[in-house]
């Protein structure tokens, strides 16, 4: 090869200090909040539906370094007014650290390396890598609180299509009987990586490929609807392929290596389309940049890139005087009596078991009344952190691979009770089949959850998570718990009514062991 031939990579003048500048506050700003980063970082690389995000950054810097002609011609002028965004993404973050919302956390600091952008180098630099910008996002690990409502999708669409083929099938929440075997739907079936995946190339694609936004956007919509209805498809396959078979097929690893096959057929064939239409790319037109403007001073342009440093790094100097030492978990115990006429009886304590992580303590204990027995799971956090918090994805009702238990429903319920009480809950049925139990004996129970924070009662985990930041802005401590009654619903012994009875009995008195916990 001729190296004489390659093309030199020279720096205009122009970029040499604003690009250093810039430099600096990327690297200031990746040293300052490196715990974040980093915690991206391990959730990709334990995590399989944001394996993706590994490429992200090197795709984004491509595409800049592919607008490198246009950017050349542009003079980079920094904009002082963009401190104010960079302060309030700043303080974004830190409340996020507070109350332990990563997804925000993550945000926020994928929103300050971008902001950065503008601060720095003006709004006519970003507004030419406004998609390499943009395309950065796609590295935060966001998106799988749709698990639950893809599960239930693929479920409806895997059980109709069942049914129109003529297999009867029994269905009970996520699971399903058809005459050849069980068949559940898990968070491997929900499609979820799937959809990241195909809404992170397909919008590359769309970038790279079509130069109307129409056709752009257009493509972008098929890629996220494509995934959801190749998944639902893909589900229908294996079930009738582990049907047919006779459970010979499609049932081990085989299951997940005919999922990825199908799918990488299904994208392709998108892929493919879409380039029929594709549009060819704009050649860049110095003339449309203008009269280069007056060069703004290096002096002016270091200030205002040390300014932007110390607009993001006021979280950090309040992090670092903040409370230290964890103080000690709580005093709490379950007593032997509630209300009137309600004592503890553990004989009739179901085998189930919320799955809680960091809770201390977690207590479970069972209680008899005249209505019946109730079942009280409580799980206290205090001094939340990661791995250690009340609102967690990971703090759920039924893992959906429990093989003793299944959620079949869950919704919202209101009831009445006194003054002060929990009146609004979150309520699930779950069906169980505890080991050593008759095959086809089935145990009906009821659940009924509710958060305390802060001395409030929500079912709701958006609201948790705001009176949690409220607690944190007002320098009170962020105690919450997690209130659980479970009851059997037995012929002529309904649970809703043991449950009302038990709330309306109850809820002073568990209100007032809350208080008294919360109490340092």
């Amino acid at each position: 090869m001729n190296t004489a031939t390659l093309p030199a990579l020279r720096i205009p003048s122009v970029w040499r200090g604003p690009g250093l500048a810039m430099l600096a506050y990327l690297a200031a700003v990746l040293w300052l909040y490196r715990a974040t980063g980093l915690g991206m970082v391990e959730i990709w690389d334990r995590s399989e539906t944001f394996t993706h995000a590994f490429v992200v950054p090197p795709i984004s810097l491509w595409l800049i370094w592919r607008q490198r002609e246009a950017l050349a011609a542009l003079t980079p002028r920094a904009q002082p007014w963009m401190l104010l965004p960079l302060a309030l993404l700043a303080a974004l973050w830190w409340l996020a650290d507070k109350v332990v919302v990563n997804a925000a956390a993550h945000f926020a600091f994928t929103g300050l390396l971008v902001a950065g952008v503008p601060a720095v180098l003006g709004w006519a630099v970003a507004r030419q890598i406004l998609f390499p910008l943009g395309f950065l996002f796609f590295a935060v690990p966001f998106g799988e609180f749709m698990t639950p409502l893809l599960m239930e999708m693929t479920a409806d669409f895997t059980i109709g299509a069942l049914r129109l083929t003529g297999i009867p099938v029994f269905r009970e929440g996520q699971q399903f009987v058809i005459p050849s075997g069980r068949w559940s739907v898990v968070e491997a079936c929900s499609g979820i990586r799937y959809l990241m995946a195909s809404f992170m190339v397909g919008t590359l694609f769309a970038y790279l490929n079509y130069t109307s936004m129409r056709r752009r956007l257009l493509f972008v919509v098929a890629s996220l609807l494509t995934p959801v209805l190749a998944n639902w498809l893909r589900a229908y396959i294996i079930v009738m392929l582990g049907h047919l078979s006779n459970n010979k097929i499609a049932t081990g690893v085989d299951h997940i290596v005919y999922g990825w096959v199908f799918f990488g057929i299904v994208i392709t064939a998108l892929f493919f389309i879409g380039a029929r239409w594709a549009q060819a790319e704009q050649p860049f037109d110095a003339s449309r940049v203008g009269p280069p403007a007056s060069v703004p001073g290096q002096g002016q342009t270091w200030l205002a890139a040390l300014l932007c440093i110390a607009a993001v790094a006021w979280p950090l100097l309040l992090a670092k005087a903040g409370p230290g030492a964890a103080s000690p978990a709580p005093a709490l115990a379950l007593p032997d009596t509630l209300g009137p006429g309600w004592s503890a009886d553990d004989s009739r304590l179901t085998t189930w078991r919320p799955r809680y992580e960091g809770a201390s303590p977690e207590l479970h204990r069972g209680y008899r009344g005249p209505q019946g027995a109730v079942g009280v799971h409580l799980m206290y956090y205090r001094d939340q952190a990661p791995g250690r918090k009340l609102v967690s994805s990971v703090n759920i009702l039924v893992h959906s691979e429990d093989e003793a238990w299944n959620q079949v429903s869950q919704t919202r319920r209101t009831v009445s009770v006194p003054a002060g009480g929990p009146d609004r809950w979150l309520a699930a049925d779950l069906l169980g089949e505890p080991r050593g139990s008759a095959m086809g004996s089935k145990q009906a129970l009821k659940l009924r959850r509710v958060y305390w924070v802060g001395g409030r009662w929500t079912p709701s985990d958006f609201e948790a998570k705001l009176w949690e930041a409220w607690l944190q802005l007002s320098g009170q401590p962020d105690d919450g718990a997690a209130l659980i009654l479970s009851a059997d619903d037995l012929p002529g012994a309904p649970a809703d009514a043991v449950l009302d009875a038990f709330t309306n009995a109850n809820s002073d008195a568990l209100r007032r062991l809350l208080i008294q916990a919360g109490t340092r």
